[in-house]
């Protein structure tokens, strides 16, 4: 896998608990690092694409159906 270095300014607690836990477990702090980051994209990619349709339905700009016509195409309508 290639890899990019990035710099990242963490506050001293964090720092240290990366730092006590890489001692602990013989494992690097990038490792752990990388394990936290990786774990947690997906989820903000998520978060941030439902604020995104949020904002494009507050201003209009969401297509959107009615809940008549989802039940047409869908073909369940009574």
């Amino acid at each position: 896998m290639a890899t990019k270095t990035a710099a990242l300014r963490l506050p001293e607690d964090l720092a240290s608990r990366y730092d006590r836990l890489a001692q602990a477990t013989g494992r690097t702090k990038t490792y752990y690092m990388t394990e936290a980051l990786a774990s947690s994209i997906d989820r903000l990619e998520y978060e941030y694409q439902i604020l995104k349709a949020v904002e494009e339905y507050r201003a209009g700009t969401l297509e959107t159906v009615s809940l008549d016509e989802l039940e047409e195409s869908l073909g369940l309508e009574d």
